[in-house]
C-alpha cells in the first residue's frame, strides 16, 4: 500500500494487537473501494468538535466516503466550529474543575464538552439566526427538508462566509454540501439544533412541526439509496462509536429482508468499528461484530474488525492511511 510519512510510520510501528487492526482495516477500507465499493461513516460523539474535518472533508473530496449517518451533534458542530473557532477556549486540566469553576464557565455562556468550550452566543445563536430563516421560509411555501438540507441550503447561500473562521476546506459539512452527499442524521431531535427548532414551533414562529422532516423519512430514504446503490456496488460500513448514529443506518438491511421481504438484497459489504466501548452483555456499542450476523447485518464473509481504542486518535490514522498521507 504506497503513502506518505504517516502511512510509512504507521505501518512500520503498528504491527500488532489494537495498531495492528488499525493498519488492517485501512487497508482492507481502500481495498473494498478499488473493487468498486463504496463506504458509509457514521460519526458517534463529539468526533466534529474533535475537529475530524481536517481529515474527513478530505475523504469526501477524495470520493473515499460515499455516505454519511451522524448525530445532530455532529452535524451542527461542525459548522459551530466553522463560524465560531476563534472563540473556542479549551481547558487542559479539564479533569481538575470544581462545580464553580463549571458555574463560572456557564455563566460565560461556554458550553463545555470535554476540554473544549463552545461559545454560545457566537456560535450557536449565530447558526440558528440562519437556520431560522430558512425554517420559516419553507414553513412559509409549504416546503418540506431534512435537518442536513437546511444546513445545505444555508452553506450553499453564502449567508455564514462573512464568519467562517477557519479555512473551509477543514469543514466536513462544507466537503459534503459540495459532494451533495447523501447524510442521514437519526435522533435530530436531540441536539441543540433540534432543542431551537421545538422551541421556534412552540412559540408559533413555525406552523408545520413537519417543515423538518423526520427519523422515519431518514429510513425510508435510506432504504431506497441503499436498494439503488447496491445494485452496482458492495456498500461498506464505517463506525466511529456506536450509538444511534452506527445502529440505525445498519439496520436498514435486515428492515428490507425482514420487514419488506427483501431476501435479493446485500448485506454490508466491509465493516469496521472503533469503540472504547467495553465488550458487554446488551450494549449495542459493546457489540462484537459476529453479533451482527445473527441480526442479518453482516455475512459470515464479511471483513470485519473493531479497533478498541479512543476515535478521535485512531480514525485521522486510519484516514491518512486510506489517503496515502
Amino acid at each position: 500500500m504506497p503513502g506518505g510519512e504517516i502511512s510509512k510510520f504507521l505501518k512500520h510501528h503498528f504491527r500488532h494487537f489494537n495498531a495492528a487492526t488499525l493498519v488492517e482495516a485501512a487497508e482492507a477500507y481502500r481495498a473494498h473501494l478499488e473493487q468498486g465499493g463504496v463506504m458509509m461513516v457514521t460519526l458517534a460523539g463529539a468526533m466534529s468538535t474533535a475537529e475530524l474535518g481536517l481529515s474527513l472533508a478530505e475523504m469526501i473530496r477524495q470520493d473515499k466516503v460515499q455516505a454519511i449517518s451522524c448525530t445532530g451533534a455532529n452535524l451542527e458542530e461542525d459548522l459551530f466550529n466553522l463560524v465560531a473557532h476563534n472563540h473556542y477556549e479549551r481547558i487542559p486540566n479539564w479533569r481538575e474543575l470544581t462545580a464553580q469553576d463549571e458555574q463560572r464557565l456557564l455563566e460565560r455562556h461556554l458550553n463545555r464538552v470535554t476540554d473544549t468550550c463552545i461559545p454560545e452566543m457566537e456560535a450557536m445563536r449565530r447558526l440558528e439566526a440562519a437556520l431560522l430563516e430558512e425554517w420559516e421560509a419553507a414553513d412559509r411555501a409549504g416546503e418540506r427538508y431534512f435537518p442536513h438540507e437546511f444546513l445545505y441550503r444555508i452553506i450553499r447561500s453564502g449567508k455564514l462566509e462573512p464568519y467562517y473562521q477557519i479555512d473551509p476546506k477543514d469543514s466536513w459539512m462544507v466537503a459534503a454540501a459540495e459532494k451533495n452527499l447523501p447524510i442521514v442524521v437519526p435522533g435530530w431531535e436531540d441536539s441543540t439544533t433540534g432543542n431551537m427548532y421545538a422551541g421556534h414551533c412552540l412559540n408559533g414562529h413555525i406552523k408545520n412541526v413537519h417543515t423538518v422532516r423526520t427519523g422515519i423519512e431518514y429510513m425510508m430514504m435510506l432504504a431506497e439509496w441503499y436498494v439503488e446503490t447496491s445494485k452496482q456496488h458492495s456498500i461498506g460500513f464505517f463506525q466511529i462509536g456506536g450509538g444511534i448514529a452506527g445502529d440505525f443506518p445498519i439496520c436498514v438491511v435486515p428492515m428490507l429482508h425482514q420487514d419488506m421481504q427483501r431476501p435479493d438484497i446485500p448485506v454490508w459489504g466491509y465493516f469496521c468499528q472503533i469503540s472504547d466501548s467495553t465488550t458487554s452483555y446488551g450494549s449495542y456499542s459493546g457489540a462484537v461484530p459476529n453479533e451482527k450476523i445473527t441480526w442479518g447485518k453482516l455475512a459470515v464473509d464479511t471483513p470485519k474488525f473493531i479497533i478498541e481504542s479512543d476515535a478521535s486518535i485512531v480514525a485521522p490514522l486510519i484516514f491518512a492511511l486510506v489517503l496515502g498521507w
